[in-house]
C-alpha cells in the first residue's frame, strides 16, 4: 500500500505520461489502418492490418508479464515507449525518403504491438505502488474515463491530420509524444522498485512463468474471475464486434449511423469512468460489478429488440456507461489481491485473455452472422449474459474477494 505524501503528484504525472503517450500511438495507428484501406480497398489487407497490430502482444504477452515482475516497471515502460517512438521515426524517414510501401505500414503495426505488449502489464501493476489502497477504485475510474475520451478524441483528430498532412507528418506527431512521455517518466517521476526487481533471479523465463501460471491456479479468486471475464468476453463478442454489421443491415449504411454507435459508446465510457471516478462503487466490489454485468446483458437483450436507431444509441450509451463499472473493480481487486511480486505475470495474462478472446470468437460469430440474423444472437448472447450476472452473484469466492474486511486483512 502506497504511504507516500506526493502520492496525487505521482499519480497525475504518471496517467499524463500515458495518456500523452496513448494519444499519439492510437493518432498514428488510425492513419496506418485509413492509409492501407484507402490505397488498397482490400479486405485481406485489412485482415493483415488486425493480424499484425494483434499476433504480436498476444505472444510476448505472457514473457512481458516476467519482465515486469523481474526488472524496474517504469523503465520497461520508457523502453517499450522507445522502441516504439524508434520504429516510427525509422518510418517517417523511410517515407519522406520516397520509400512509402504498404508493407512497411505491416512491420511498424507488428512493432507497435510488440511495444504495447510489453508495456501494458507493467502499467497495470504501477498504480498500487504509487496510489494509497483506498483511493485506487476513484484513481482507475478517472484513468478509464481519460482513455474513453483520448479513445473517442483520437480518429477525429487523425482524420483531421490525414486530410491535409502528409503520413511522414503524422509519424512525427508519435515520435514527439513518446519523447514527452518518456521525459515525464525518467525526469520528473521516481517510482518505487517492487521488491522482485531488487533481487538476484535464479529462476528462467518459463520457469518463472509457470511459476506465475501456478500463482494464478492456486489463487482461488484470480481463477475463478479469469473464468467469468472469458466468459463474458466470449458472450459479449457480437455487441462489441458485429452491432456496426447490424446497424448498416438494419438501420442502414450511411456513414453518421456508423460513426453515432463509436461516438455514444465511447461518449458512455468516459461517463461511466467520471462516475467511478467520483463514487468509487459500492463496499463490496463484487456488487459493483454485478450491477455493471447486468445492466450490459439487459442492453445487449435491447440491442437485438429495439426498432427505432435513436433508441438503439441510448442502449448503446448505457453499455459505454456500465464498462468502466465493471472493469474498474476487476482492476483494483487485481491490484490489491495480487502481491506485488506476481502482479507483472497476472496482468500479461489477462492482456492476453482480454486480446485474444473476442477475436477467436469472431471465427465462430462471423460465419453465424452471415446465416441468421445479428439481432438473434444479441438476444441470444444478452440472455445468456443474465444467467452469467446471476452465476457471479451467487459465487461464493467472488462475494467474499469483494469484502472490504477482507480487502483489509489481506494487507
Amino acid at each position: 500500500m502506497a504511504a507516500d505524501t506526493h502520492w496525487k503528484r505521482k499519480t497525475v504525472l504518471f496517467l499524463s505520461s500515458q495518456t500523452i503517450s496513448l494519444f499519439g500511438s492510437m493518432l498514428v495507428q488510425y492513419a496506418i489502418s485509413w492509409h492501407i484501406t484507402l490505397e488498397t480497398l482490400s479486405g485481406f489487407m485489412m485482415t493483415l492490418t488486425i493480424i499484425c497490430g494483434f499476433v504480436p502482444s498476444f505472444i510476448i504477452s505472457p514473457f512481458a508479464g516476467v519482465w515486469a515482475d523481474r526488472y524496474s516497471r517504469k523503465m520497461l515502460i520508457v523502453l517499450s515507449d522507445s522502441m516504439i517512438a524508434v520504429a516510427t521515426l525509422f518510418l517517417a524517414i523511410l517515407f519522406m525518403a520516397g520509400f512509402d510501401s504498404i508493407w512497411l505500414l505491416f512491420v511498424a503495426s507488428a512493432v507497435r504491438s510488440l511495444g504495447s505488449g510489453i508495456q501494458n502489464p507493467a502499467v497495470g501493476a504501477i498504480l498500487p505502488s504509487i496510489v494509497p489502497e483506498d483511493r485506487l477504485a476513484k484513481v482507475n475510474g478517472a484513468n478509464s474515463s481519460i482513455q474513453s475520451l483520448t479513445t473517442l478524441l483520437s480518429p477525429i483528430v487523425s482524420a483531421v491530420l490525414i486530410s491535409f498532412a502528409s503520413m511522414e507528418a503524422i509519424f512525427f506527431i508519435d515520435v514527439i509524444t513518446a519523447a514527452i512521455a518518456i521525459f515525464i517518466l525518467m525526469f520528473l517521476l521516481e517510482i518505487p522498485t517492487h521488491e522482485k526487481a531488487l533481487k538476484k533471479e535464479n529462476l528462467g523465463y518459463f520457469e518463472d512463468m509457470l511459476e506465475g501460471l501456478r500463482y494464478i491456479r492456486k489463487n482461488s479468486y484470480i481463477k475463478v474471475m479469469f473464468i467469468f471475464c472469458g466468459l463474458y468476453f466470449v458472450l459479449g463478442t457480437p455487441m462489441f464486434f458485429l452491432t456496426p454489421l447490424q446497424v448498416g443491415r438494419s438501420f442502414g449504411d450511411d456513414v453518421w449511423r456508423l460513426t453515432a454507435i463509436e461516438i455514444t459508446f465511447f461518449l458512455g465510457m468516459s461517463a461511466g469512468g467520471f462516475i467511478m471516478a467520483a463514487w468509487g462503487g459500492f463496499k463490496n466490489r463484487h456488487h459493483t460489478m454485478i450491477l455493471s454485468n447486468f445492466v450490459i446483458a439487459i442492453c445487449t437483450l435491447a440491442l437485438g429488440i429495439v426498432p427505432n436507431f435513436w433508441i438503439y444509441l441510448f442502449f448503446m450509451t448505457l453499455i459505454g456507461v456500465a464498462s468502466p463499472i465493471f472493469n474498474t473493480p476487476f482492476t483494483v481487486l487485481l491490484q490489491e489481491k495480487v502481491e506485488q511480486n506476481y502482479l507483472g505475470r497476472v496482468f500479461g495474462v489477462m492482456n492476453m485473455l482480454s486480446g485474444s478472446i473476442m477475436p477467436l470468437s469472431m471465427l465462430f460469430y462471423g460465419p453465424i452472422a452471415d446465416i441468421v440474423r445479428i439481432e438473434y444472437l444479441l438476444v441470444v448472447t444478452g440472455s445468456l449474459l443474465l444467467v452469467h450476472s446471476y452465476f457471479m452473484l451467487k459465487n461464493r469466492v467472488l462475494a467474499e474477494a469483494g469484502k472490504p474486511m477482507q480487502r483489509q486483512a489481506a494487507n
